[in-house]
């Protein structure tokens, strides 16, 4: 940009230098979604906790390559009489009872407890102990990631698909299509989440699905799926809800109508631009939810059945040994803390990059 000398009069002359010196600059408007980036990448705690997600992400998409070539076993391969090579040592997977003396430290083992922590000193096996059945909790648990992350990410798709539309319907038509949906909202939060999904879950393990065209046999991870994002569906809804009877009001909706426009087109192509920031945030954090509803059921056994393994029926076995062998729960429940807590923090940063009101300042 021309400058001019200190004390020097600025002229006409000096005016339309000044102009053909800006010549040729446009000025470019930014994006929402571009503004929402330049303040999501300067969160750098946010950043942090999404990175740890998906190493969780990995570590558990991984299982299968761990159990195969590192931990040699199953998630529900029993070892109760096998042995394993510790050093120059073979140490039985279940303890038979007795007194052991290793340089000169005397242990005594109970008949039945299972061996702790072997890190890699087995070469890669019961790196995190094993169970009273002599599994590998290590392969428990990314295969107990896996499935409650299939649990949680799967119903919080079917849970926000749903309450999307219900939500469109709802605050577009108003009227007796916001009442009878209104009131199923209602309907589903009267009842305690936990409690809800327990008498929905306990339900379909005896018989399974078989409606609609769906055939879900029990002990499917569908049952889980559907049953919580059944009962989360009001949780995303009603919030989506106010902000369409908001956007209903507005003049370029009005005038989209008065274009012409069908109440679905209206609905998809101009309301639900709108509102899919706000969808986003509630996905994000909707997860995080699903997946500690996940562990409660599979914790009061109305989720993922036995012997299939996930973070909360794996922290149930092991709540009565919690002194004895405290890592058959911690391992799960260590997972279950970091990846929530992970989803959480990185909703909340996402929740302030795409709030327009925020103020953000350009860095180039």
């Amino acid at each position: 940009m021309a400058t001019t000398e200190p004390g020097t009069e600025l002229t006409l002359d000096t005016a339309a230098e000044l102009a053909a010196a800006e010549e040729g600059r446009t000025i470019t408007g930014k994006s929402p979604w571009l503004l929402a980036w330049y303040r999501l990448r300067r969160n750098y705690v946010a950043f942090a906790f999404l990175a740890l997600f998906v190493v969780i992400l990995l570590a558990c998409g991984l299982a299968g390559v761990y159990s195969h070539h590192l931990a040699h076993t199953g998630p529900n391969d029993n070892h109760v009489s096998d042995t394993i090579k510790v050093g120059s040592r073979t140490v039985p997977v279940i303890s038979k009872g007795g007194v052991t003396i290793v340089s000169g430290k005397v242990t005594l083992r109970p008949a039945g407890a299972p061996i702790g922590p072997q890190w890699w000193h087995a070469g890669g096996r019961f790196v995190l102990g094993a169970d009273k059945n002599g599994r590998d909790i290590a392969v428990r648990t990314l295969y107990g990631g896996r499935n409650s992350l299939i649990v949680g990410i799967g119903s919080a798709l079917i849970c926000t698909a749903v309450a999307v539309v219900l939500a469109l319907l709802a605050g577009y038509f108003g009227g007796i299509t916001d009442w009878i949906i209104s009131r199923f909202f209602d309907l589903i939060w009267a009842f305690p989440v936990i409690l809800l999904g327990i008498a929905l879950g306990s339900a379909l393990e005896i018989n399974g699905f078989h409606h609609f065209g769906l055939n879900v046999g029990p002990g499917s991870l569908w049952i889980p799926t559907l049953v919580i994002s059944y009962v989360l569906i009001p949780y995303v809804g009603r919030p989506l809800r106010g902000q369409v009877l908001s956007l209903r009001e507005k003049e370029f909706i009005e005038a989209s109508v008065a274009q012409g426009a069908t109440p679905l087109r209206v609905m998809f192509a101009e309301i639900m631009p709108n509102v899919v920031s706000s969808t986003l945030v509630l996905f994000t954090l909707i997860v995080a939810s699903n997946i500690l509803t996940e562990a409660a059921l599979s914790f009061l056994g109305a989720g993922v059945q036995p012997p299939n393994p996930s973070w909360g029926n794996m922290i149930a076995d092991g709540q009565d040994t919690i002194v004895t062998a405290p890592w058959l729960a911690f391992a799960p429940g260590i997972a279950l803390v970091l990846t929530v807590l992970s989803l959480n923090i990185f909703g909340d940063g996402l929740r302030d990059a795409l709030d327009p009101r925020a103020k953000v300042r350009m860095e180039h």
